[in-house]
């Protein structure tokens, strides 16, 4: 599949279009093969072609910023469900990245009133970069930082997150541990440190009743849980499996 998304793209078709292609000139088979070598050195097929699908968006990635999953999809279709209803709901997305969870919500919700918060300055330049011409404001910040965001206290409707959460160590596929940015990966010995920092920032924004949503790795949809239980401050929590059926993210309400 791989191999056909970058013959695809070098062509300048879809995939399927590739059932109509007889030929293929000298100079595209030679950037094709280069571009197969660096997939084979485990170069992510999204840094190659420049792109990620993500719900209904196509993103610009590249090195610096954490490669949209389609796990998370998961995510924003329960954020979306929450917000629905709703004409004019604020929302913040803690450590943002690409912007996909903030894009996809405003893009699905025209009416949400949507901050993406990123830390990493490498990695904002993505978000500002998708954010362009979109309702989306893009903020620089840390997602556990006391003073973050202080005009929003109390108002906002969601919080959403797809933060920082492999425990310090674990093995992780070349792709990742060579191409994503350390500051969206490493969680501290558990992989939960970032999200206790966090849990208070939500905590502080949300309205009575606001919704939180919190990504995790599949080992910790028993943790992380625990964890928000533990912290106070949140009622009906909850954890979800994505679509291949791994526990995949918490939810809860602001009390």
């Amino acid at each position: 599949m791989d191999a056909e998304l970058l013959l695809a793209f070098v062509l300048s078709t879809s995939r399927t279009g590739l059932l109509t292609v007889d030929d293929v000139p000298d100079d595209a088979a030679a950037r094709f093969a280069a571009l197969l070598d660096q997939r084979a050195d485990r170069v992510p097929l999204q840094h190659l072609t420049g792109r990620a699908p993500f719900r209904h968006l196509e993103l610009a990635v590249g090195p610096g910023v954490f490669v949209p999953r389609p796990e998370t999809e998961a995510l924003v279709g329960w954020a979306l469900e929450r917000l629905d209803g709703l004409d004019r709901p604020v929302v913040v997305d803690l450590g943002s990245g690409s912007g996909a969870i903030a894009l996809s919500i405003a893009h699905e919700h025209p009416g949400a009133r949507v901050r993406a918060v990123e830390r990493d300055p490498v990695a904002i330049e993505w978000t500002r970069t998708n954010a362009a011409g979109t309702t989306v404001e893009v903020l620089a910040g840390d997602m556990t930082d006391p003073a973050l965001l202080r005009d929003l206290d109390g108002t906002v409707d969601l919080v959403v997150s797809n933060p920082p959460y492999v425990p310090d160590g674990a093995r992780v596929p070349r792709e990742v541990a060579d191409h994503d940015p350390p500051l969206a990966l490493w969680g501290g010995p558990d992989g939960l440190d970032v999200v206790r920092g966090l849990l208070g920032t939500a905590e502080r924004l949300l309205h009575p009743g606001g919704w939180l949503g919190i990504e995790h790795a599949d080992q910790q949809g028993t943790a992380l849980p625990a964890l928000v239980r533990g912290h106070g401050g949140f009622a009906d929590v909850e954890d979800h499996p994505d679509l291949a059926g791994r526990p995949r993210f918490t939810t809860a309400r602001r009390c």
